[in-house]
């Protein structure tokens, strides 16, 4: 697979959307029908006032941009990071750093909405005010695609740990001199025995992942939700939107139903951009 990437990388983006319009896209979509039964039925339940023809379009609009992020994920490596940083904006992130650098670290909570591959890209972001990052993953059945996306990943600068060690690596960290900022994609569905924070999110009652508001509360560090936007194809802007500077102080629950709050909000703004081909509520389909 890395020799295919390797080879696909090498082509201009312009031509990589070309692929993903013409080949990508209608095999996902006609052909292998990647999932379909399951998007359906996430987007009925979440849009329920919406027409079966608003559904279909909504649909549609999802595996088109779906089909971008695998050729820019492809594209990213080999991207530059001076055609990164064209591509990924970040706004109010200033804020952000000066948390981080006043209280030892900060928190960034995002989900998967736009390209959140690229926007690992904050590492380098944080690096020109000293901060150090890490981004806590989810290690991939495949050990060969665990690798390749690891390899992309790192391209993009800082740390990256699995979710099972974020503790570990949090406590170690604490020795370092350079403040630490660590980036969470919170909008996977807990497991089943796992503690989770429950909330009505798209017009369903959905289980959250709290570990997020776990460490902030017992570490101190400001919580930050990430606010995607996609300006043009191929290009997206992250606000940091502040979700708490104490988190010890607030009443549990609160920093993970804010986070829903503002996942949802992020979704409504453009719908297709969420990854709805994510078992998120645990139907049973395949």
């Amino acid at each position: 697979m890395k020799f295919l990437v390797r080879i696909f990388s090498l082509l201009p983006l312009r031509v990589l959307y070309l692929l993903a319009d013409c080949f990508i896209y209608p095999l996902a979509y006609y052909i292998v029908r990647y999932r379909r039964r399951l998007v359906r039925l996430n987007l009925l339940n979440s849009f329920p006032d919406k027409t079966p023809k608003e559904i279909t379009a909504l649909e549609k609009k999802y595996y088109h941009h779906l089909s971008d992020v695998i050729v820019e994920i492809i594209y990213g490596y080999r991207i530059s990071e001076e055609e990164m940083r064209k591509r990924v904006h970040f706004i109010n992130g200033e804020e952000a750093a000066r948390m981080a650098q006043q209280y030892g670290g900060n928190m960034l909570m995002l989900g998967h909405i736009g390209n959140w591959e690229w926007m690992a890209e904050v590492s380098h972001y944080m690096e020109q005010f000293g901060i150090e990052s890490t981004h806590v993953y989810r290690k991939q059945k495949s050990q060969s695609t665990n690798d390749l996306m690891l390899y992309m990943r790192r391209r993009r600068g800082g740390n990256y740990c699995d979710k099972n060690l974020i503790l570990r690596t949090m406590v170690q960290n604490r020795h370092h001199d350079a403040p630490q900022s660590y980036g969470m994609i919170s909008d996977q569905k807990p497991s089943a025995h796992g503690e989770h924070y429950q909330t009505v999110f798209l017009n369903q009652l959905t289980p959250f992942l709290n570990g997020t508001e776990v460490l902030s509360k017992k570490f101190g560090y400001p919580v930050y939700f990430f606010h995607i936007r996609q300006v043009a194809r191929g290009y997206y802007e992250s606000e940091f939107h502040l979700i708490s500077e104490h988190p010890a102080d607030t009443p549990d629950g609160y920093i993970t139903g804010q986070y829903a709050r503002l996942l949802e909000e992020n979704i409504l703004e453009c719908p297709e951009l969420w990854l709805w081909s994510h078992n998120r509520w645990r139907i049973n389909t395949k």
